[in-house]
């Protein structure tokens, strides 16, 4: 009986993850219907359905129950879709770009790296910029940054998807772990108090970007002492 509760348990992980996929699909709709705040909301639903998806599925020992069903895949399939094609829907839909075609660039550069079988290391980084288009797409919604800034910003971000550097994998990379933990839920969740707001405080806004300052400052430190190694 435990054994059937834990199986039923790990399918309702995968449809966790899954869920995702829809929430993505119900923020394409919004999107084209101009409803950019609720595409917004929907956005960060699945950026906290990703962020605890694999968790959950550590917790239950998921591919040990369901070997013969690969969840990384599922995960990537949801997050190529989430992270990526709805963000460059909203992109081009929204205005931030000067021009809708500007949007094949994330998608493109994304689509090499999920395909890359080391996207993800061993030792629990992501190599090159690890397509987080839903939090830019927001920022630059949000704090109206002009479509030329927002084109370069896309350019720079797409190059940096090619660059190897390795950056933090938030809840599995073991160096300040706990840190990085505590850093980005409550970066998650100021964001999302701010994303959800009428008019939210530019200046705040602007302090929030501390978060991801965070998180690439940190990957950035930690890929020194294997820059100097190859020097």
């Amino acid at each position: 009986m435990l054994r059937r509760v834990r199986t039923v348990g790990s399918w309702l992980v995968h449809l966790y993850t899954a869920s995702s996929a829809v929430f993505g699909l119900w923020a394409v709709r919004a999107v084209f219907a101009h409803d950019y705040r609720l595409a917004i909301l929907l956005m960060l639903v699945t950026l906290a359905i990703d962020a605890t998806d694999g968790a959950l599925a550590r917790a239950l020992d998921v591919r040990g129950r369901l070997p013969w069903f690969d969840g990384r895949r599922l995960d990537d399939i949801c997050d190529y879709f989430t992270y990526v094609l709805v963000p460059a829907c909203f992109m081009t839909e929204a205005g931030l770009l000067p021009h809708p075609a500007w949007a094949a660039l994330p998608v493109l550069a994304s689509a090499y790296g999920f395909s890359r079988a080391d996207a993800k290391t061993e030792d629990h980084f992501f190599l090159g910029f690890p397509s987080y288009w839903n939090v830019v797409a927001i920022y630059l919604f949000l704090l109206q940054v002009p479509p030329g800034m927002g084109l370069a910003i896309t350019l720079v971000l797409s190059s940096a998807v090619f660059v190897p550097l390795r950056y933090v994998y938030p809840s599995r990379t073991r160096v300040l772990r706990p840190l990085t933990v505590t850093v980005l839920s409550l970066w998650v969740v100021g964001f999302f108090w701010l994303a959800m707001r009428p008019n939210p405080d530019p200046l705040w806004l602007r302090l929030s970007l501390a978060g991801p300052l965070y998180y690439v400052g940190l990957s950035l430190i930690l890929n020194l002492p294997r820059l100097r190694r190859a020097n």
